[in-house]
């Protein structure tokens, strides 16, 4: 079981320990006070800490050589400067000794908690749950194969939904096709016996165009419906695959 983090609070002013207390102690945070820099020194020596917050001003060392002392001897160990005498040049220093934030008094309970939260993020190591392995990568060749028969299967489904289409066309179109090649033979082996005759099959032709133009456009009514079905189910498995693609 993991211990409840570990804080000490430095500042001759008890007001300040008092509310470090009342604030985190409701968090789960386990609060030590010390009044100067020499007791926390002591304090510090005893046992560990999770985290350091002290003030700047207090008699005898002041705030910045205690976190001075405390970064050179336990670097892991986060420290907060709290003060109501923030300067450039305190802050300058703070940085440069290692600090993990500058917090200007009057504090309020959101910022003691946000503060200890950060202080302690800082050094505190991943919890072992969260450290998750990623899945292992699947074989490229695996997933190539298994699209090329996701492919293929949605191929085969759309060829046999359009088969019984593709056959009735096929029925309403052989005998016409038939027809007009056995009129074609029969033209051309006329006009090469009998030149004469082209004139007489070109007036034919016109008539012949006049008469069928009925039964073609009827065989464009009959097949349009087919044809627009057939379009829309290759348009939906084109989005198939496409779709399986991505997935």
């Amino acid at each position: 079981m993991r211990a409840l983090p570990k804080i000490l609070v430095v500042d001759d002013d008890p007001v300040v320990g008092k509310s470090f207390n009342r604030v985190l102690t409701n968090k789960g945070y386990v609060v030590i006070t010390a009044q100067n820099a020499q007791e926390a020194l002591t304090k510090l020596q005893e046992g560990g800490y999770d985290a350091v917050f002290t003030d700047i001003k207090m008699p005898g060392m002041d705030g910045l050589e205690l976190a001075e002392r405390v970064k050179a001897k336990q670097p892991w160990t986060p420290v907060v400067i709290v003060t109501g005498y923030g300067t450039a040049a305190n802050e300058a220093r703070a940085k440069a000794a290692g600090v993990s934030a500058f917090l200007q008094k009057p504090l309020t309970p959101e910022m003691i908690e946000d503060s200890a939260l950060y202080a302690l993020r800082e050094t505190a190591p991943a919890p072992a749950e969260t450290m998750v392995a990623p899945p292992p990568a699947a074989p490229v060749e695996a997933v190539a194969i298994e699209q090329v028969v996701k492919e293929n299967l949605l191929k085969n489904i759309a060829l046999f939904m359009l088969a019984p289409f593709i056959g009735l066309v096929y029925a309403v179109l052989l005998p016409f096709v038939g027809i007009g090649i056995l009129t074609q033979m029969a033209v051309k082996a006329l006009v090469a016996k009998v030149p004469a005759a082209g004139t007489a099959l070109a007036f034919l032709k016109n008539v012949g165009k006049f008469i069928a133009a009925p039964f073609i456009g009827l065989a464009f009514i009959v097949l349009l419906p087919f044809v627009g079905a057939a379009m829309l189910a290759w348009m939906g498995v084109r989005g198939l695959v496409t779709k399986a693609r991505v997935e």
